[in-house]
Protein backbone atom coordinates (compact mmCIF):
# COMPACT_ATOMS: atom_id res chain seq x y z
CA UNK A 1 0.00 0.00 0.00
CA UNK A 2 2.82 2.36 1.53
CA UNK A 3 5.07 1.00 -1.69
CA UNK A 4 2.18 2.57 -3.98
CA UNK A 5 3.02 6.27 -2.47
CA UNK A 6 6.79 5.78 -2.87
CA UNK A 7 7.16 4.38 -6.41
CA UNK A 8 4.64 7.51 -7.67
CA UNK A 9 5.79 10.79 -5.12
CA UNK A 10 9.02 9.73 -4.23
CA UNK A 11 10.33 7.76 -6.75
CA UNK A 12 14.14 8.78 -6.32
CA UNK A 13 14.11 7.88 -2.88
CA UNK A 14 13.12 4.39 -3.92
CA UNK A 15 15.99 4.23 -6.40
CA UNK A 16 18.64 5.78 -4.19
CA UNK A 17 18.11 3.79 -1.32
CA UNK A 18 18.38 0.74 -4.26
CA UNK A 19 21.53 2.21 -5.51
CA UNK A 20 23.06 2.86 -2.10
CA UNK A 21 22.54 -0.83 -0.75
CA UNK A 22 24.17 -2.00 -3.85
CA UNK A 23 26.82 -0.54 -3.67
CA UNK A 24 27.41 -1.60 -0.14
CA UNK A 25 26.27 1.56 1.79
CA UNK A 26 23.18 0.18 3.44
CA UNK A 27 22.75 -2.48 5.55
CA UNK A 28 19.77 -5.01 4.95
CA UNK A 29 17.07 -4.74 7.02
CA UNK A 30 16.96 -1.31 7.56
CA UNK A 31 14.51 1.52 7.67
CA UNK A 32 15.37 4.02 4.92
CA UNK A 33 14.96 7.67 5.65
CA UNK A 34 14.93 10.36 3.18
CA UNK A 35 16.05 13.48 5.77
CA UNK A 36 15.20 15.84 2.72
CA UNK A 37 11.68 15.34 2.48
CA UNK A 38 11.65 14.90 6.09
CA UNK A 39 12.92 18.30 6.61
CA UNK A 40 10.53 19.82 3.83
CA UNK A 41 7.48 17.51 6.08
CA UNK A 42 8.64 19.25 9.34
CA UNK A 43 8.60 23.03 7.33
CA UNK A 44 5.53 22.44 5.91
CA UNK A 45 3.47 21.04 9.37
CA UNK A 46 5.31 23.45 11.25
CA UNK A 47 3.69 26.21 8.81
CA UNK A 48 0.35 24.88 9.33
CA UNK A 49 0.65 24.02 12.99
CA UNK A 50 1.65 28.12 12.97
CA UNK A 51 -1.00 29.23 11.19
CA UNK A 52 -4.25 27.11 13.78
CA UNK A 53 -1.77 28.11 16.72
CA UNK A 54 -0.51 24.78 18.17
CA UNK A 55 2.93 23.86 19.47
CA UNK A 56 4.44 20.73 17.74
CA UNK A 57 6.16 18.20 19.78
CA UNK A 58 7.58 16.05 16.65
CA UNK A 59 7.59 11.66 17.55
CA UNK A 60 10.72 9.43 16.30
CA UNK A 61 9.55 6.06 17.50
CA UNK A 62 8.00 5.32 14.19
CA UNK A 63 11.50 5.90 12.58
CA UNK A 64 13.66 4.08 15.77
CA UNK A 65 14.52 7.72 17.15
CA UNK A 66 17.27 7.84 14.05
CA UNK A 67 19.46 11.09 14.80
CA UNK A 68 19.48 11.95 11.32
CA UNK A 69 15.78 12.26 11.73
CA UNK A 70 15.50 14.39 14.41
CA UNK A 71 18.46 16.80 13.26
CA UNK A 72 15.84 17.01 9.94
CA UNK A 73 13.13 18.11 11.65
CA UNK A 74 15.11 20.57 13.61
CA UNK A 75 16.37 22.01 10.19
CA UNK A 76 12.72 22.06 9.02
CA UNK A 77 11.74 24.44 12.20
CA UNK A 78 10.47 22.02 14.52
CA UNK A 79 12.67 22.07 17.95
CA UNK A 80 11.03 19.52 20.30
CA UNK A 81 10.23 16.22 20.55
CA UNK A 82 7.67 14.65 22.88
CA UNK A 83 9.16 11.47 24.16
CA UNK A 84 7.28 7.71 24.15
CA UNK A 85 9.11 6.26 26.65
CA UNK A 86 12.81 7.32 28.49
CA UNK A 87 14.68 6.29 25.48
CA UNK A 88 12.68 8.23 23.34
CA UNK A 89 13.61 11.65 25.68
CA UNK A 90 17.31 10.17 25.74
CA UNK A 91 17.75 9.59 21.61
CA UNK A 92 16.11 13.28 20.81
CA UNK A 93 17.72 14.75 23.54
CA UNK A 94 20.98 13.90 22.23
CA UNK A 95 20.69 14.44 18.72
CA UNK A 96 19.62 17.97 19.78
CA UNK A 97 15.69 17.89 20.44
CA UNK A 98 14.53 19.57 23.39
CA UNK A 99 11.76 17.26 25.24
CA UNK A 100 8.55 19.24 24.98
CA UNK A 101 6.32 16.20 26.01
CA UNK A 102 7.36 13.41 28.26
CA UNK A 103 5.13 10.75 30.25
CA UNK A 104 2.84 10.04 27.13
CA UNK A 105 1.87 7.18 26.29
CA UNK A 106 4.44 5.56 29.19
CA UNK A 107 5.04 6.84 32.41
CA UNK A 108 8.21 7.84 34.02
CA UNK A 109 9.98 5.33 36.36
CA UNK A 110 10.43 5.85 39.65
CA UNK A 111 14.24 6.25 39.44
CA UNK A 112 14.11 7.47 36.14
CA UNK A 113 12.63 10.75 37.21
CA UNK A 114 15.82 12.88 39.03
CA UNK A 115 17.42 12.33 35.73
CA UNK A 116 14.38 13.87 33.86
CA UNK A 117 13.81 16.56 35.72
CA UNK A 118 17.48 17.58 35.90
CA UNK A 119 18.89 16.33 32.72
CA UNK A 120 15.48 16.77 30.04
CA UNK A 121 13.73 19.28 31.68
CA UNK A 122 10.53 18.74 29.95
CA UNK A 123 8.35 21.62 28.91
CA UNK A 124 5.52 19.17 29.74
CA UNK A 125 5.07 16.18 31.59
CA UNK A 126 1.70 13.81 31.67
CA UNK A 127 0.92 11.61 34.94
CA UNK A 128 -1.43 9.01 35.39
CA UNK A 129 -1.73 9.14 38.92
CA UNK A 130 -1.35 11.08 42.42
CA UNK A 131 1.55 8.99 42.58
CA UNK A 132 3.36 9.48 39.18
CA UNK A 133 2.60 13.26 40.12
CA UNK A 134 4.12 13.32 43.35
CA UNK A 135 7.73 11.41 42.10
CA UNK A 136 7.47 14.45 39.09
CA UNK A 137 7.34 17.22 41.57
CA UNK A 138 9.60 15.93 43.91
CA UNK A 139 12.50 15.31 41.39
CA UNK A 140 11.50 18.88 39.87
CA UNK A 141 12.10 20.34 43.45
CA UNK A 142 15.29 18.69 43.72
CA UNK A 143 16.88 19.95 40.65
CA UNK A 144 14.91 23.77 41.62
CA UNK A 145 12.46 23.71 38.65
CA UNK A 146 9.09 23.90 38.52
CA UNK A 147 7.63 20.97 36.20
CA UNK A 148 4.24 21.81 33.96
CA UNK A 149 2.18 19.01 34.51
CA UNK A 150 -0.46 17.39 32.57
CA UNK A 151 -3.21 15.21 33.56
CA UNK A 152 -4.35 12.29 31.37
CA UNK A 153 -8.23 11.50 31.60
CA UNK A 154 -10.49 9.46 31.00
CA UNK A 155 -14.77 8.94 31.26
CA UNK A 156 -16.93 6.86 29.87
CA UNK A 157 -17.01 6.69 25.65
CA UNK A 158 -13.28 6.91 25.40
CA UNK A 159 -11.03 4.75 23.12
CA UNK A 160 -8.15 3.54 24.42
CA UNK A 161 -6.04 1.01 22.74
CA UNK A 162 -5.81 -2.28 25.24
CA UNK A 163 -2.70 -1.79 27.52
CA UNK A 164 -2.57 2.04 26.91
CA UNK A 165 -4.91 2.32 29.89
CA UNK A 166 -5.00 5.52 33.21
CA UNK A 167 -5.36 9.04 34.06
CA UNK A 168 -7.59 10.60 35.72
CA UNK A 169 -11.34 10.90 35.74
CA UNK A 170 -12.49 13.61 33.71
CA UNK A 171 -15.23 14.49 36.14
CA UNK A 172 -12.86 14.85 39.10
CA UNK A 173 -10.17 17.71 36.80
CA UNK A 174 -10.85 20.46 38.68
CA UNK A 175 -9.89 18.43 42.51
CA UNK A 176 -7.16 17.15 40.21
CA UNK A 177 -5.92 20.18 39.20
CA UNK A 178 -5.65 21.70 42.80
CA UNK A 179 -3.97 18.72 43.98
CA UNK A 180 -1.01 18.78 40.97
CA UNK A 181 -1.17 22.41 41.84
CA UNK A 182 -0.70 21.26 45.61
CA UNK A 183 2.58 19.58 45.05
CA UNK A 184 5.87 21.60 45.83
CA UNK A 185 7.97 21.47 42.58
CA UNK A 186 4.76 21.16 40.22
CA UNK A 187 2.01 23.08 38.83
CA UNK A 188 -1.11 22.02 37.05
CA UNK A 189 -0.43 22.59 33.16
CA UNK A 190 -3.51 20.82 31.69
CA UNK A 191 -4.79 17.68 30.16
CA UNK A 192 -4.13 14.90 27.59
CA UNK A 193 -5.50 11.39 25.88
CA UNK A 194 -4.96 9.52 23.20
CA UNK A 195 -6.00 8.78 20.38
CA UNK A 196 -7.68 12.30 19.77
CA UNK A 197 -8.28 11.80 16.28
CA UNK A 198 -8.24 8.48 14.66
CA UNK A 199 -8.55 6.71 11.11
CA UNK A 200 -12.10 5.29 9.92
CA UNK A 201 -11.33 2.89 7.42
CA UNK A 202 -15.16 2.49 6.39
CA UNK A 203 -14.49 6.20 5.50
CA UNK A 204 -11.30 6.54 4.56
CA UNK A 205 -10.90 9.64 6.65
CA UNK A 206 -9.82 10.68 10.04
CA UNK A 207 -12.30 12.08 12.66
CA UNK A 208 -11.94 13.23 15.98
CA UNK A 209 -12.66 10.68 19.07
CA UNK A 210 -14.98 10.88 21.75
CA UNK A 211 -11.62 11.67 23.92
CA UNK A 212 -11.15 15.02 22.06
CA UNK A 213 -14.74 16.00 23.15
CA UNK A 214 -13.78 14.58 26.79
CA UNK A 215 -10.74 16.99 26.73
CA UNK A 216 -12.58 19.84 25.66
CA UNK A 217 -15.75 19.64 27.85
CA UNK A 218 -12.84 19.00 30.58
CA UNK A 219 -10.94 22.21 29.64
CA UNK A 220 -14.20 24.34 29.57
CA UNK A 221 -14.89 22.76 33.46
CA UNK A 222 -11.33 24.23 34.61
CA UNK A 223 -12.26 27.54 32.41
CA UNK A 224 -15.53 28.33 33.80
CA UNK A 225 -13.89 27.43 37.17
CA UNK A 226 -11.48 30.09 36.90
CA UNK A 227 -8.49 28.80 35.06
CA UNK A 228 -7.69 30.86 32.04
CA UNK A 229 -4.84 28.89 30.42
CA UNK A 230 -5.30 24.90 30.05
CA UNK A 231 -2.92 23.22 27.49
CA UNK A 232 -4.43 20.88 25.54
CA UNK A 233 -2.40 18.17 23.81
CA UNK A 234 -4.51 15.95 21.40
CA UNK A 235 -2.04 13.49 19.32
CA UNK A 236 -3.27 10.80 17.27
CA UNK A 237 -2.88 10.03 13.12
CA UNK A 238 -1.60 13.51 12.98
CA UNK A 239 -0.65 15.05 9.62
CA UNK A 240 -1.55 18.99 8.73
CA UNK A 241 -4.50 17.84 6.68
CA UNK A 242 -6.35 17.69 9.69
CA UNK A 243 -4.97 19.91 11.84
CA UNK A 244 -8.33 22.17 11.80
CA UNK A 245 -9.69 19.34 13.94
CA UNK A 246 -7.43 19.84 16.74
CA UNK A 247 -7.65 23.88 16.26
CA UNK A 248 -11.38 23.99 16.53
CA UNK A 249 -11.54 21.72 19.56
CA UNK A 250 -9.53 24.35 20.95
CA UNK A 251 -6.08 21.83 21.41
CA UNK A 252 -3.01 23.47 22.04
CA UNK A 253 -0.40 21.13 21.07
CA UNK A 254 0.10 18.59 18.37
CA UNK A 255 2.39 15.41 17.86
CA UNK A 256 3.16 14.53 14.41
CA UNK A 257 4.99 11.09 13.89
CA UNK A 258 4.03 9.36 10.95
CA UNK A 259 2.87 12.49 9.57
CA UNK A 260 6.54 14.08 9.38
CA UNK A 261 7.77 10.69 6.75
CA UNK A 262 3.80 10.99 4.50
CA UNK A 263 2.89 7.53 6.16
CA UNK A 264 -0.46 8.35 7.75
CA UNK A 265 -3.43 6.19 6.82
CA UNK A 266 -4.61 9.52 5.43
CA UNK A 267 -1.40 9.33 3.01
CA UNK A 268 -2.34 6.00 1.53
CA UNK A 269 -6.02 7.41 0.63
CA UNK A 270 -5.31 10.88 -0.38
CA UNK A 271 -1.80 12.81 -1.59
CA UNK A 272 -1.24 14.82 1.43
CA UNK A 273 1.10 17.92 1.49
CA UNK A 274 3.30 15.44 3.40
CA UNK A 275 5.41 13.10 0.85
CA UNK A 276 6.76 9.65 1.80
CA UNK A 277 9.98 9.28 3.17
CA UNK A 278 10.53 6.19 5.06
CA UNK A 279 10.89 2.60 3.38
CA UNK A 280 12.21 -0.81 4.56
CA UNK A 281 14.73 -2.10 2.63
CA UNK A 282 16.61 -5.86 2.84
CA UNK A 283 18.23 -8.24 0.94
CA UNK A 284 17.84 -11.85 -1.06
CA UNK A 285 19.00 -14.11 1.35
CA UNK A 286 18.44 -18.40 -0.43
CA UNK A 287 16.20 -19.51 -2.84
CA UNK A 288 14.01 -22.45 -1.44
CA UNK A 289 11.17 -24.62 -3.42
CA UNK A 290 10.55 -21.53 -5.72
CA UNK A 291 10.30 -18.87 -3.47
CA UNK A 292 13.31 -15.88 -2.41
CA UNK A 293 13.77 -15.48 1.22
CA UNK A 294 14.64 -12.45 2.19
CA UNK A 295 16.02 -11.20 5.39
CA UNK A 296 13.71 -9.91 8.25
CA UNK A 297 13.83 -7.84 11.51
CA UNK A 298 11.77 -4.95 10.65
CA UNK A 299 8.95 -6.65 8.84
CA UNK A 300 5.79 -5.20 9.88
CA UNK A 301 2.77 -4.19 8.94
CA UNK A 302 0.43 -1.90 10.93
CA UNK A 303 -3.15 -3.30 11.68
CA UNK A 304 -4.75 0.00 11.12
CA UNK A 305 -5.86 -1.57 7.59
CA UNK A 306 -7.58 -5.19 7.01
CA UNK A 307 -5.08 -7.57 5.63
CA UNK A 308 -4.13 -6.68 2.13
CA UNK A 309 -1.89 -8.29 -0.87
CA UNK A 310 1.68 -7.23 0.47
CA UNK A 311 4.36 -6.70 -2.51
CA UNK A 312 7.66 -5.89 -3.11
CA UNK A 313 10.30 -4.61 -5.49
CA UNK A 314 12.92 -7.46 -5.84
CA UNK A 315 16.02 -6.26 -8.20
CA UNK A 316 19.67 -5.99 -8.69
CA UNK A 317 19.50 -2.30 -10.64
CA UNK A 318 17.90 0.73 -8.76
CA UNK A 319 14.01 0.34 -10.01
CA UNK A 320 10.08 1.37 -9.45
CA UNK A 321 8.68 -0.69 -12.59
CA UNK A 322 5.71 -2.86 -12.36
CA UNK A 323 8.17 -5.61 -13.26
CA UNK A 324 9.87 -5.53 -10.25
CA UNK A 325 7.21 -6.31 -8.35
CA UNK A 326 6.93 -9.65 -6.63
CA UNK A 327 4.21 -11.48 -3.99
CA UNK A 328 5.63 -11.32 0.03
CA UNK A 329 4.57 -13.09 2.52
CA UNK A 330 5.80 -12.36 6.14
CA UNK A 331 5.59 -13.98 9.44
CA UNK A 332 2.31 -13.20 11.39
CA UNK A 333 2.90 -11.18 14.76
CA UNK A 334 3.19 -14.26 16.84
CA UNK A 335 6.09 -15.46 15.01
CA UNK A 336 9.84 -14.21 14.74
CA UNK A 337 10.73 -12.44 11.24
CA UNK A 338 13.67 -13.83 10.34
CA UNK A 339 13.07 -13.98 6.57
CA UNK A 340 10.57 -12.55 4.16
CA UNK A 341 9.36 -15.37 1.46
CA UNK A 342 9.17 -13.79 -1.60
CA UNK A 343 6.99 -15.78 -4.19
CA UNK A 344 9.26 -15.84 -8.22
CA UNK A 345 6.24 -17.82 -10.10
CA UNK A 346 5.35 -16.53 -13.07
CA UNK A 347 8.77 -14.05 -13.05
CA UNK A 348 12.47 -13.95 -13.74
CA UNK A 349 14.08 -15.74 -10.75
CA UNK A 350 15.21 -13.44 -8.06
CA UNK A 351 19.34 -14.14 -7.03
CA UNK A 352 21.08 -13.99 -4.18
CA UNK A 353 22.24 -10.99 -2.99
CA UNK A 354 19.12 -8.65 -4.62
CA UNK A 355 17.69 -5.42 -3.29
CA UNK A 356 14.06 -6.35 -2.08
CA UNK A 357 12.02 -2.95 -0.53
CA UNK A 358 8.89 -2.74 1.28
CA UNK A 359 6.59 0.31 1.81
CA UNK A 360 6.03 -0.28 5.41
CA UNK A 361 3.73 2.57 7.87
CA UNK A 362 6.44 1.06 10.28
CA UNK A 363 6.97 1.07 14.25
CA UNK A 364 10.71 0.64 13.83
CA UNK A 365 11.14 0.78 17.77
CA UNK A 366 9.41 -2.14 18.37
CA UNK A 367 11.80 -4.27 15.95
CA UNK A 368 15.55 -4.84 15.87
CA UNK A 369 16.48 -3.37 12.14
CA UNK A 370 18.83 -0.59 11.39
CA UNK A 371 17.90 2.97 10.93
CA UNK A 372 19.55 4.70 8.29
CA UNK A 373 19.30 8.39 6.94
CA UNK A 374 20.24 9.48 3.87
CA UNK A 375 20.64 13.12 2.74
CA UNK A 376 21.52 14.77 -0.86
CA UNK A 377 18.68 12.75 -2.94
CA UNK A 378 16.95 16.26 -3.70
CA UNK A 379 20.50 17.29 -5.09
CA UNK A 380 21.41 14.10 -6.67
CA UNK A 381 23.89 12.77 -4.51
CA UNK A 382 22.49 10.71 -1.97
CA UNK A 383 24.89 9.73 0.77
CA UNK A 384 24.44 8.24 4.11
CA UNK A 385 24.35 10.14 7.08
CA UNK A 386 23.40 8.12 9.79
CA UNK A 387 23.15 4.44 10.81
CA UNK A 388 21.46 3.66 14.35
CA UNK A 389 19.69 1.45 16.05
CA UNK A 390 16.61 1.57 17.46
CA UNK A 391 17.48 3.53 20.38
CA UNK A 392 18.95 6.32 18.29
CA UNK A 393 22.57 4.89 18.61
CA UNK A 394 25.43 4.84 16.02
CA UNK A 395 26.02 1.40 14.83
CA UNK A 396 29.48 1.09 12.97
CA UNK A 397 28.61 -1.32 10.65
CA UNK A 398 29.94 -2.37 8.41
CA UNK A 399 32.92 -2.97 11.00
CA UNK A 400 32.79 -4.31 14.62
CA UNK A 401 34.14 -0.83 16.16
Amino acid sequence: MFLDLLRRRNPAFVEAAMALHRAGQIPANAYVLDLDTVEDNARLFKAEADRHGLKVFAMTKQVGRNTGFSRAVLRGGIDRAVAVDMACAIACHKAGLKTGHLGHLVQVPRFEAAMAARDLQPDYWTVFSDDKAAEAAAAAKAAGRIQNLMARVHTAGDTFYKGHEGGFPAEDIAAVADRLDALDGARFAGLTSFPALLYDNATRTVNPTHNLTTLARAADALRKGGRAEVEINAPGTTSSAVLHHLASAGATQCEPGNGLHGTTPLHAMQDLPERPAVLYLTEVSHLHQGRAYCFGGGLYIDPVFPDYGLKALVSAEPTVADAALRPVEIPPPSAIDYYGMIDCAGHPAAKTGDTVVFGFRGQAFVKRGYIVGVRGIASGTPQVETIDNIFGQAEPWPNLS
